[in-house]
């Protein structure tokens, strides 16, 4: 049987990022994607000029025409800026799940534009975290979760993993892209322990979408079967790839996007 996967995020009017990226990364992995648009973005490599949020019924209906129509095996969640969509979201998931979801919490993009109103991040943490398969926070996303400045170290990452497992989801990666030195660590904190993922740290200015990228990944290969820490390996390892090739690219003038399909063209 084919393996289905969905998107519910934002549009991204550049394609580098949110439901775009997604979508290219599901193909790329051999997966079909569906997909939930939460909100439109004006944007494009040199940032976020505009929000349109899709009303949150609008959201639940299409929620309720692809899952009820599509055997989904997997869900990604992305950008989810107001209070009333995030609880439509989750009721959604009530209603078709359970399902493996990965849930990436959006809040600031690339450029430094904030993609989430406040009173929203109280509402991800109390409706979306418990549904979670995993939350895919960055490190400053992790210090937001959790009111607190960012982690410094790799032990600071992996307790800010550990507390955020405490609000509800199944296992939490912490991503260290943003942080220093050769090589940029992912700490993925489970009931049973912690599992580092480390890849040499790729210099470049085109990591336009490289959350929503990662965590669409891991939500494809879940869609295939693969268990959880071999999905995030694997998803690694591509988005490593898909860095590494984004310099084969010209697209825009300033944070252009990864090379999604890296293994293809």
């Amino acid at each position: 049987m084919t393996a289905i996967a969905v998107t519910i995020a934002g549009s991204d009017s550049g394609g580098g990022a949110g439901v775009q990226a997604d979508l290219k990364t599901f193909s790329a992995l051999g997966v079909f994607g569906a997909s939930v648009i939460t909100a439109l973005t004006a944007q494009n490599t040199l940032g976020v000029q505009g929000v349109h949020d899709a009303p949150p019924e609008f959201v639940s209906q299409q929620i309720d025409s692809v899952f009820s129509d599509l055997p989904v095996k997997a869900v990604k969640i992305g950008m989810l800026s107001r209070a009333q969509t995030i609880r439509a979201v989750a009721a959604g998931l009530r209603r078709y799940g359970p399902l493996p979801v990965v849930l990436d919490p959006v809040m600031v993009a690339t450029s430094g534009d904030r993609l989430i109103s406040e009173d929203a991040v109280g509402t991800l943490k109390e409706e979306l975290l418990p549904l979670a398969t995993v939350v895919t926070p960055n490190m400053p996303e992790a210090a937001a979760l959790l009111g607190e400045e960012p982690a410094d170290t790799e032990a600071a990452l992996e307790d800010q993993g550990r507390r955020i497992l405490g609000l509800g989801p199944q296992a939490v990666l912490v991503k260290g892209g943003h942080g220093d030195g050769p090589e940029s660590t992912d700490v993925l904190v489970t009931a049973s322990g912690a599992r580092r993922y480390g890849a040499a740290r790729i210099h470049t200015r085109n990591t336009h979408g490289t959350g929503c990228t990662l965590s669409s990944a891991i939500a494809a290969l879940l869609a295939r079967g693969l268990p959880l820490e071999t999905a995030v390996a694997e998803a690694k390892a591509y988005l490593t790839r898909a860095l590494a090739a984004s310099e084969r690219l010209h697209v825009g003038s300033g944070h252009g996007p990864v090379h999604h399909f890296v293994d293809w063209w």
